[in-house]
């Protein structure tokens, strides 16, 4: 696609467009995003994913419970299998009813993953949300962290990563260096900046970085009139003001706000590929669409003195 084509995932060898598809919407998850999505339509949207111009596309064990997974693995089997040189990237996932991060949980969520896409190894696999762990219990020998790295040296992934929120404690894991890439989520959109630092720390241990949920769950995409809530929980006041006022810019310069939210993110060197959640096999080039929009520098350089009085405890951490 545009923005520079291909690009490096930090040391890894990968190499990935600027945009990654989003597979949790496609799975159907409708407490997060609203709305259901028919098995029919998840499984055209992957085929979208895997056969358009995007040239990735990220899921998890957790998405519907392998539901993502398994819509994935039936476009793969459709179209023969995985395209060369596509990055498709999972998540292992603790167990979503009894909580178990364990490290045997990892080596029943990766054999799962495997099993619904109908594949034997996977370019990507993250830790997912470790937040839900401690890190002591995550890092400790035979632990969740130890089967990630155990599945890099047998093959099974190419690369390794850590996907999670809360910025804190994703720094103490990014910190250790055992990790390739770093895919953070409604922490560096047009209006919430708190995981400017985290980015920072990644790159300068020469990992590389996905950035997701640039919408905010979408109301970057929509807009305030459709949607009153950030991070998927409900937004301040504060914020949805500040919103209306990128709004109100973004309507005066004739810009789409959708494209503004993935440009931020796309525009910025420190981020190797966005991840943009779709649900419908159209809104993949869309979402090329949206990232090729021409916008003029000083747009953002309006949005940074909007979001500027906004206090960092705003919104996600």
């Amino acid at each position: 696609m545009t923005r520079t084509g291909l690009r490096t995932v930090g040391a890894t060898g990968l190499k990935v467009t600027p945009l990654t598809i989003g597979g949790a919407p496609l799975g159907s998850m409708p407490k997060n995003f609203g709305y259901e999505v028919s098995a029919e339509s998840g499984i055209a949207t992957a085929r979208a994913a895997l056969t358009g111009a995007v040239r990735a596309l990220d899921t998890s064990a957790a998405y519907s419970g392998g539901e993502s997974e398994r819509r994935i693995g039936a476009a793969l089997a459709q179209i023969g299998g995985l395209p060369d040189g596509y990055l498709l990237s999972t998540k292992i996932s603790r167990d979503l009813d009894t909580g178990d991060f364990s490290g045997e949980q990892m080596r029943r969520s990766i054999a799962g993953s495997l099993e619904r896409l109908g594949l034997r190894r996977v370019p990507l696999v993250y830790l997912h949300d470790p937040e839900n762990t401690t890190f002591e219990e995550a890092m400790r020998p035979g632990g969740a962290v130890e089967v990630l790295r155990e599945l890099k040296e047998s093959g099974v992934a190419h690369a390794i990563g850590v996907a999670g929120g809360e910025t804190s404690v994703i720094s103490r894991y990014v910190a250790t260096g055992i990790f390739d890439v770093l895919l953070t989520h409604n922490r560096w959109t047009l209006v919430n900046r708190n995981a400017d630092r985290l980015i920072d720390q990644a790159c300068d241990l020469g990992m590389g970085v996905v950035n997701a949920a640039v919408f905010g769950g979408g109301i970057l995409a929509s807009g305030t009139r459709s949607s009153a809530r950030y991070g998927y929980r409900d937004a301040p006041e504060e914020l949805l003001e500040a919103i209306r006022r990128i709004e109100a810019l973004c309507s005066e310069a004739d810009v789409p706000l959708a494209s503004l939210a993935v440009q931020f993110s796309v525009r910025d060197p420190r981020i190797a590929s966005t991840v943009v959640g779709v649900s419908r096999p159209e809104r993949v080039e869309q979402n090329v669409a949206a990232a090729t929009v021409t916008i003029p520098d000083e747009i953002y350089d309006e949005v940074d003195l909007i979001v500027s009085s906004l206090p960092s405890t705003l919104g996600p951490q």
